[in-house]
Order: C-alpha cells, then structure tokens, then sequence
C-alpha cells in the first residue's frame, strides 16, 4: 500500500443530501406556481418490520418539508398480492400522485417481483421497473435507481467531468452495480464491472480512478486494492460486531462499509464513510425522481437539481 502525501477528502454525503433536498424544495415551488403542479409521492409499506417503518416515516417526513404531497399507505402482513396489486392499480390512476414506492421487504406469500413490475414505469421513482432500466440502458430519458443516481451526484460534485475516467464497480446488482455502470457510461466513463468471479480482483481495482463498492461483504476492499489517489464511493452498509470486545460479547454491533475504510484514507483522494456517506443520499434521490416524475408526466421539462 502506496500512502499518500495529502490528506483524503471525506465526501460528506448528508451535507449534500440535505442541499439537495433544499433544491428540490426550491424547484417544487417554482413547478407548484407556474403551473399548478404539486409533486405526490404515495409510499406504500405491508407489514410491521421496525426498520423499514422508521424509514418509511423519514421518508414521508422529507417529502413533506420539499413541498410535495405525502401519503403513506400502512397495510398489515396479512394483505394479499391481489389487495397489493389493486391498490397499486388505484395509484397509478390518481392524477395527483407522481411517484409510487413499495417498500421492501414484502411478506414471504406476496411476489416483490410482480407488484413492482405493476408499478406505472412513469410512476416508478425507485428507478427498478424493467421499462425504467431499458431506458438508462439506451440513454432514453428515465427514472434511475435512487442509490447509484446518488453516487453520481458525490462524483460530480467532487469531480467535475468524468469523461474519459476509468470506473471499476464491484458488485452486479439490478439495484446497484448495473444501473450504476450505464449511470458511468453516460458520463463518458471507461467502465469494468467486477464480481466474484473476477480474476484478480485485487488488479481489477487498481486501475480504477473512480472505485465503487456495493458487493455487501464488509471491509472486502482492502488499502492496497486502491490506486493513490482515486475517489472511493462505498455503497455497503454492514452490521458486524462492535470493535469494543466487551460490547460484543453483549451483542452491540456497529456500522461498516464494503471498503476497509482505516487502509482506504492512507491511499485514497476521496472516500464517502460509512455511516454518512452514500446512505443519506437515497431519500433525497426519491425526492429528485418523484419532482422529475411530476414535470415529465406533465410534458414539462424539469430543471437540472445538480449543485
């Protein structure tokens, strides 16, 4: 590992998620008042998992404060796929509702698979409808996943152009790797996608002058996996054991990124921590989506939300 002689950026991720949502405000008002379009957004959750209902209030609570129309649809776990389905049914009709979301994860007898893909593709501001990654596959205007759109937001505030970079993502998912690679792409990025069975990986990295981790192992990206110098954008979120030995042992845990972040600062430029980092960013990204939903439904173009 080739440490550094200036000292790593962090890359605040809930500083600019909190601008960001402060700019939808500000473009939500001007929408509202020339032409008489109020943002919605319905978040749909079935069940009582303690963590998605903190999220889903977090989530109603910053739509609220951009200006925008909340409903938040709470249904037990005993609702049916049919139940689900109609009610989604309901959602993509009313004139007044630009964004639907179905927080995940659902009951085991409901299909995640079939209710999102009955979701409006124009209506779907998690950006995970088939239409949706068709149209970032081919450049087409879209709605993409709230997650990487937010990891391109941090490159770019802290980048400028990234024409011409070389991206390495590691990890392959719908929800994050892919859309994160055609993300890359338009920006004129050299773009490799790495996964597990990437043969050496470790090399693979290193080319990379933009590193995004999303492949939930924690603390997989080691410090000499990174070129000096180069951005790291860490999408993992994992719970492990608390690093205080008699916390552990009483069950405490604590948050840590895909990136052995201690190594990481020795050699990278920029790095987004974890906690802090991406994760702030993907409520603010739905609330981006949900603006740029209402203003496209309405043949109006949206105003660019970039800082």
């Amino acid at each position: 590992m080739s440490a550094q002689s200036t000292p790593v950026t962090l890359i605040d991720g809930k500083a600019f998620s909190v601008a960001l949502v402060e700019r939808v405000g500000a473009a939500v008002a001007r929408l509202e008042s020339a032409y008489g379009v109020k943002p919605g957004l319905a978040v749909v959750i079935v069940g009582e998992d303690p963590a998605s209902q903190i999220y889903v209030r977090n989530k109603g609570e910053t739509t609220l404060r951009a200006g925008m129309r909340s409903d938040t649809h709470r249904l037990s776990d005993t609702t049916s796929q049919e139940e689900l389905l109609a009610l989604i049914a309901q959602l993509n009709a009313d004139a007044g509702i630009h964004g639907i979301l179905v927080q995940l994860p659902l009951p085991a007898h409901i299909d995640a698979s079939v209710v999102l893909d009955a979701i409006s593709p124009d209506k779907d501001v998690d950006g995970f409808h088939v239409v949706n990654a068709g149209r970032l596959a081919v450049g087409l205007p879209g709605l993409a996943p709230c997650t990487p759109l937010g990891c391109l937001m941090l490159l770019k505030d802290q980048l400028g152009d990234l024409s011409g970079l070389n991206a390495v993502i590691v990890g392959r998912s719908n929800i994050v790797g892919k859309p994160m690679a055609q993300l890359l792409l338009g920006e004129s990025c050299t773009v490799t996608v790495a996964h597990s069975r990437t043969r050496d990986l470790p090399e693979v990295c290193r080319r990379a002058d933009i590193l995004v981790a999303a492949v939930g192992r924690p603390e997989m990206i080691k410090g000499d996996w990174i070129k000096p110098g180069a951005t790291v954008i860490d999408v993992g979120i994992n719970r492990v054991p608390s690093a205080d030995p008699v916390k552990a042992a009483e069950g405490k845990t604590r948050v840590v990124g895909d990136v052995a972040f201690k190594e990481a600062v020795e050699v990278a430029g920029r790095i987004t921590p974890v906690p802090g980092g991406v994760g702030p960013m993907t409520i603010a990204c739905l609330l981006a989506n949900t603006y740029s939903a209402a203003c496209r439904i309405n043949n109006i173009q949206p105003e660019p939300l970039d800082a």
